[in-house]
């Protein structure tokens, strides 16, 4: 039988990671990452080189945050979520550099939405994930695709917009729209 072990957190040298994060045992931080203040990272995750968390960003357990993806605040990922190569959480549906008067806008002259990542979701590299929007339990977002609404638990999404393609299971596999229902109801009843 095997039992899981876990390692003490790794941070390589390179990475910028703020004294007031949070970081949980078995982590690896790899080069040129930036981990800002009040992050919450999980145990055994793994966040890649050139990854961006921003401040107050949570991730639960056992994540992958893969290189230079960049995610900002509030977004909140759950346990066993994958985030791939060079995907973008935003945070400002109406960004603008300055105030209708010309002054430079401020973290308080806007409203960030939290984007919520359920458990065991896969985001695909180069995705775009327009601030608010919750991706369901073990959703997959493909390569490429630009998410402006809500993904239903176990929905292969793709495109710009993104829209529903089909369903996958557990480990990605292809199955059809009742089985992801009974799947999703299943999960339910586990909460």
């Amino acid at each position: 039988m095997r039992y899981p072990v876990t390692m003490p957190l790794r941070i390589e040298e390179s990475a910028d990671v703020d004294s007031r994060a949070t970081i949980g045992d078995g982590t690896v931080i790899w080069h040129l990452a930036q981990i800002r203040e009040s992050a919450e990272i999980g145990e055994e995750c793994i966040i890649g080189r050139g990854a961006y968390i921003d401040q107050g960003v949570k991730l639960g357990n056992n994540c992958k945050v893969q290189n230079y993806a960049l995610v900002y605040a509030p977004a909140v990922l759950e346990e066993g979520v994958f985030v791939g190569p060079a995907a973008v959480f935003t945070n400002d549906r109406f960004p603008r550099a300055v105030n209708t008067d010309g002054t430079l806008k401020s973290s308080e002259d806007w409203e960030a939405q939290t984007t919520l990542i359920r458990y065991g979701a896969a985001i695909g590299a180069r995705s775009v994930l327009i601030t608010g929007v919750t991706v369901g339990r073990w959703a997959m977002v493909a390569a490429g695709a630009v998410v402006t609404k809500d993904v239903p638990d176990f929905a292969l999404v793709g495109g710009t917009p993104a829209r529903i393609l089909g369903w996958v299971d557990e480990s990605g596999m292809r199955i059809d729209e009742e089985e992801a229902k009974r799947r999703s109801i299943s999960l339910d009843e586990k909460d």
